[in-house]
């Protein structure tokens, strides 16, 4: 059996929670799903196919899109919620099912209102400023795959798994590599918005 290399000094980003962190590799697998015309569902596995996480939502909304991340027993662990009339398609997201100001936990945007290059910048609630940003995501404009930097130094990396046909049956695939201390649910997150404002949705 696989035995992962354990880092016990490698500092912990507890983003979430401490309880997503571990001092080791973790490769996940992101499986979603577009349900009819109205439903979407997200199943986050480990490498032994066990569920870790799931997320769904509404395609469609009149007002603005939100995403819900549950643990495998369906509790809320965060809420994604789309900020209205936003020229950098802002996300905010909140712990648990909360939309109180005082929960969120960080904020995601694009880069910039007119971009060459995919891109976001992740502002944790903490930074009052807003100038600099403390997560930066750099993609491409070819597939949905992008990685994940904390100042420079790279924390995650997602890339997508494209697979004929799947993409037609309303279904992406993608693998998540997130480096040790780093917080997981932290990183599908980022993947859930990423996908919301560059993908199809």
């Amino acid at each position: 059996m696989f035995k992962p290399e354990i880092n016990f000094e490698v500092p912990l980003i507890p983003i979430v929670g401490d309880g997503f962190c571990f001092p080791y590799l973790v490769n996940l697998t992101v499986k979603k799903k577009v349900l009819g015309l109205s439903h979407i569902d997200i199943d986050v596995l480990d490498d032994t196919g066990n569920s870790l996480l799931q997320g769904d939502g509404k395609v469609w909304h009149l007002r603005k899109k939100k995403r819900i991340i549950t643990d495998p027993a369906g509790l809320p662990l965060l809420t994604l919620r789309e900020k209205t009339l936003s020229w950098r398609n802002t996300w905010k997201v909140y712990r648990g099912e909360s939309s109180d100001r005082n929960d969120v936990l960080y904020t995601v945007k694009r880069s910039s209102t007119i971009q060459m290059k995919m891109q976001l910048d992740v502002f944790l609630a903490s930074n009052v400023n807003g100038e600099i940003c403390d997560f930066h995501v750099k993609g491409s404009f070819t597939n949905q795959s992008f990685k994940v930097y904390k100042r420079d130094t790279l924390i995650a990396e997602v890339k997508e798994r494209f697979k004929l046909g799947s993409f037609f049956k309303g279904r992406e695939n993608f693998e998540l590599r997130v480096y040790p201390g780093v917080d997981y649910a932290f990183i599908v997150s980022i993947l859930i918005i990423y996908n919301e404002i560059y993908g199809e949705g």
